[in-house]
């Protein structure tokens, strides 16, 4: 068994091309590239045990020889993933069933009847691939480049597979991130939270591909620090996972759960005070603002515009054919996995980034609420939306980590709160907004916060 570690990034194919001499590319290529036609054989149960248990089972052809994998999901987030793989290098083009015991086979699958596998879909691509090698710092780094360019099939369906892998063979994961963010900074790459096995199990069902990522456990106790991160991570790679989905369907639902995301990492990012020094996420915020500043107004018109619902794809795809969506999402992903939020913050920082979440998350609610002052908006409830980046920032912590506090109906008070943030933004009458914010003061939570 081995352990592989990669990034996945989608691209066109002048981007493939562009790939190919980009200088920095160049420069680090101590192999040069070559070129082998990629033959793959999925397979799986008529019920998909396999796909469910997160588990993705193929036979490969490279020219004559023949390779069986089985890979585990392992943990995958904005691109990067990963996960246990198995490899087993046969005689002939056909599964060897024996190979598939308890030291790689999971658990959850002890009692599967392996005689009910059976093909399920091919992905077939040529590959170009190069070692790419640096020094960095004292430390040697080794990364397996791959322009991967050809097609998923699933019965008539079909699937163009367009993509950049980056396979860490030596260094730490952050030296992947590190290459990815320079090409990114060149060239349109979108990271991809799915595998060419996620396409082929979506193209053979639509159903399968899983939108929502599982929620990190929080409980009271967790620390701040530890708590920010898990979320983070969950909202990068949700976001990652919708942009993908809307850019296979064009559902215009996804794409406002897609804003989404990015609205509470946005609130996420403003709200933890000198736990994460504002000069630490300047930049990814900035990168924010921009995306909000153009998205927003846009899937608020789509709400009541079919025609606007109707050119957002198009739309979408010029975002991902420019370099800031997948610039953006890689430098976060950079930022978390080396927690630079915790860099040159001072003491009191240290000790908030340390404190439980439990008890640091009812002070900052309290002090959020006090400052909304909804009272006033009772007489000029127009003014309710200069307070949405705070209801955002109280929105966030309560869709996501509720469970930590110990509020009354604090549900109730999610709820009526994200009404309250709703009706704010649009041309509601004044009664309406005021009626609302009288609401929310009047809950026994929103009262239990502001005694």
């Amino acid at each position: 068994m081995q352990k592989e570690t990669e990034i996945k990034l989608r691209a066109s194919h002048e981007t493939l091309a562009a790939l190919r001499d980009h200088p920095l590319l160049k420069k680090r290529n101590k192999s040069g590239w070559q070129r082998h036609p990629l033959s793959n054989q999925y397979y799986d149960t008529p019920a998909r045990d396999l796909s469910r248990a997160k588990v993705a089972l193929r036979l490969r052809r490279d020219g004559e020889t023949v390779i069986q994998t089985l890979k585990s999901r392992g943990r995958s987030v904005a691109g990067l993933s990963e996960r246990n793989e198995w490899d087993w290098y046969l005689d002939a083009p056909a599964l060897d069933l024996s190979r598939l015991g308890d030291d790689c086979w999971p658990a959850s699958l002890a009692t599967l009847d392996k005689g009910l596998l059976g093909p399920i879909f091919t992905t077939d691509f040529v590959r170009e691939k190069a070692e790419i090698a640096w020094g960095r710092g004292k430390a040697r780094v080794a990364i397996e480049a791959a322009l991967d360019l050809g097609e998923v099939t699933a019965g008539q369906a079909q699937e163009e597979i367009c993509e950049l892998e980056l396979e860490l063979r030596q260094g730490p994961p952050e030296a992947l991130l590190e290459l990815a963010v320079e090409l990114a900074a060149d060239l349109p790459l979108m990271p991809c939270d799915i595998s060419k096995a996620e396409r082929g199990y979506r193209l053979h069902d639509p159903a399968s591909y899983a939108l929502g990522l599982p929620l990190p456990p929080l409980g009271a106790s967790t620390s701040l620090d530890d708590a920010f991160a898990a979320l983070a991570w969950h909202l990068l790679g949700s976001s990652q996972r919708l942009a993908e989905q809307y850019r296979f369907n064009g559902h215009w639902s996804l794409l406002a759960d897609w804003l989404q995301q990015l609205v509470d990492l946005r609130a996420l990012l403003g709200s933890l005070g000198q736990a994460a020094p504002r000069a630490s996420s300047r930049e990814l915020r900035a990168a924010l603002d921009a995306l909000l500043a153009d998205w927003r107004p846009l899937v608020q018109a789509g709400q009541e515009d079919a025609e606007m619902r109707h050119q957002a794809p198009q739309r979408f795809a010029e975002e991902l054919g420019r370099t800031r969506w997948g610039l953006f999402s890689l430098k976060a992903s950079h930022w978390l996995l080396t927690q630079s939020w915790r860099r040159e913050r001072n003491e009191r920082g240290n000790r908030q980034g340390a404190a439980e979440l439990g008890n640091w998350l009812t002070r900052t609610l309290a002090e959020e609420a006090a400052a909304l002052q909804l009272t006033n908006y009772e007489q000029r409830p127009e003014g309710l939306a200069e307070q949405l980046p705070r209801m955002e920032r109280m929105l966030v912590w309560l869709r996501l980590a509720r469970g930590a506090l110990e509020l009354p109906e604090i549900d109730r008070l999610y709820g009526e709160l994200a009404k309250l943030h709703a009706i704010s933004q649009q041309p509601s009458d004044s009664e309406e907004r005021a009626a609302q914010a009288h609401t929310v003061w009047t809950l026994k939570a929103f009262k239990a916060l502001v005694k």
